[in-house]
């Protein structure tokens, strides 16, 4: 099999994932073959059994201070180039390394590149509902058809109407972002913010348009309980006020608001 040593799978492990095993499963079975990380701050033995099973490194570090903190570290224990942090709830089907490494490839300098998605509930692969099409039109208003966002206006045109970038479908080129990091003050937006900081730099985004991505949908989800809890709303409209006057962005908070039933 085919490796780039250039590549990494980090998975931002917290507690024990009944999906976990899925993951991993799904990141060995990649035709392009890449390091594997499975990164930590809530360790354990069964944990550690896991990745043992799967033959993959366990980075843990210490003390657990929220999911900010657990990604950047996380991208601490990369140590290399390319990284994807891959969510331990999803699933990854066997082309999406090659196809990003390649993208990187075409497009050198590029800061990010992502792929799009589907959205699975139980082990059922969901419809196309309206949110996912919505995304898909606010991609392509950036995009116009073209898989690489280069200017500033094209990647924020991506991100002003809401997040249609999927987090763990996401792969980093830290060497073109050396100093990138994810704040630690967010529970639940902190990729938005993420890509809105990155989109004011030089490098472009790079547009896989193969749903590549099985994104996992459950009650037990960390966006559900921010959801539940009114934190969504909040971060959404500081969100949008990096893009907006403050009144526009609370109406676009609140229509934002309706794509959380998608979540439910």
């Amino acid at each position: 099999m085919t490796t780039d040593p250039r590549h990494v799978y980090v998975v931002p492990a917290y507690g024990l994932s009944p999906h976990l095993d899925a993951c991993l499963s799904s990141l060995r079975a990649q035709t392009l073959a890449s390091r594997i990380v499975v990164s930590t701050s809530t360790p354990s033995d069964a944990l550690a059994a896991r990745a043992a099973a799967h033959g993959v490194e366990l980075h843990v570090h210490g003390p657990n201070r929220g999911i900010g903190p657990d990604w950047n570290a996380a991208l601490a224990a990369a140590g290399t180039a390319l990284v994807t942090l891959a969510h331990q709830d999803d699933t990854y089907l066997p082309g999406h390394a090659a196809a990003v490494v390649g993208a990187f490839r075409t497009h050198p300098g590029a800061v990010l590149a992502f792929t799009d998605y589907r959205e699975l509930h139980g082990d059922r692969l969901r419809p196309l509902n309206r949110t996912l099409v919505v995304k898909r039109i606010q991609r392509e208003i950036g995009l116009l058809g073209r898989d690489v966002a280069a200017s500033r206006r094209a990647k924020r045109a991506m991100l002003r109407f809401g997040n249609s970038i999927p987090c763990p479908a996401v792969t980093l080129d830290m060497a073109a972002a050396p100093d990138f990091r994810f704040r630690e003050d967010m529970r639940t937006n902190m990729d938005w913010d993420a890509w809105s900081r990155l989109a004011e730099g030089q490098g472009p985004f790079l547009y896989v348009r193969d749903p590549l991505l099985l994104h996992r949908i459950h009650e037990g989800s960390e966006t559900t309980a921010c959801i539940s809890s009114g934190l969504r709303e909040r971060e959404d409209c500081e969100m949008f006020e990096m893009f907006w006057p403050p009144a526009v962005a609370r109406v676009l908070t609140r229509l934002y608001a309706g794509s959380y039933a998608t979540n439910r």
